[in-house]
């Protein structure tokens, strides 16, 4: 039962692994996008609730909000880095959004197949889930430019905790696995790669934070 949750977790999400990496490839390059970020236009709309909790037989009301990240202002030595930093946010809050959406089709995938009977069901089932996410993803996949496949990638590592590699591999097994990473190395990507937040991905990791919580 583990290793059938596993194997769904993978299944899903390497399906867009590699349509991802499949629109790097095909999408035409674009210059980097020279626009200042909108701050009043956060991809995440910020979360307020209203509540009230009971203490000694009195209610109290309380407000709970996103959290607030607070970050020293970037400092760039030249244009061209914050032009660099501006794509990043724009490809951050572009790519997120289906980052987070892969992780909860496999949540909503797994809880569904526990309540099939058996295999065949279970695997009848998985290949509906595959046609949907093509035909859903695919037209948007195709949409992205190269670098932004390639955050795609790392941002589903974040959200699903699984390097690309290791889902496809368990999924579609060690062949297909060592094609699509091929494929990625002939384009200068590697889907072993992991997600750093403390390290490479630090920069990457605070603009996340900040478009979660509305503030980007």
């Amino acid at each position: 039962m583990w290793f059938m949750g596993v194997l769904t977790r993978m299944g899903c999400v390497a399906v867009l692994l590699a349509a991802s990496m499949t629109a790097g490839a095909q999408a035409v390059r674009v210059s980097p996008e020279d626009r200042e970020v909108d701050m009043d236009n956060p991809t995440f709309v910020p979360m307020v609730k209203i509540g009230k909790a009971m203490y000694e037989g009195d209610s109290i009301p309380y407000v709970q909000t996103n959290n607030v990240y607070v970050f020293p202002e970037p400092e760039f030595k030249n244009a061209k880095q914050k032009q660099a930093y501006n794509r990043l946010v724009f490809n951050v809050k572009k790519v997120l959004p289906i980052a987070k959406e892969a992780n909860q089709i496999i949540i909503e995938t797994y809880e569904y197949l526990q309540t099939l009977p058996d295999k065949k069901a279970k695997d009848a089932h998985m290949k509906l889930v595959e046609k949907d996410i093509k035909a859903r993803y695919g037209p948007r996949m195709k949409k992205l430019t190269y670098q932004q496949g390639k955050l795609l990638i790392k941002l589903i590592y974040r959200e699903c905790n699984s390097s690309a590699y290791t889902t496809i591999k368990a999924f579609l097994g060690p062949v297909r696995a060592g094609f699509w990473q091929a494929f990625a190395w002939a384009f200068g990507a590697s889907l072993t790669k992991q997600y750093d937040p403390n390290g490479v991905d630090r920069l990457t990791e605070r603009v996340v934070l900040q478009v979660e919580a509305g503030q980007l």
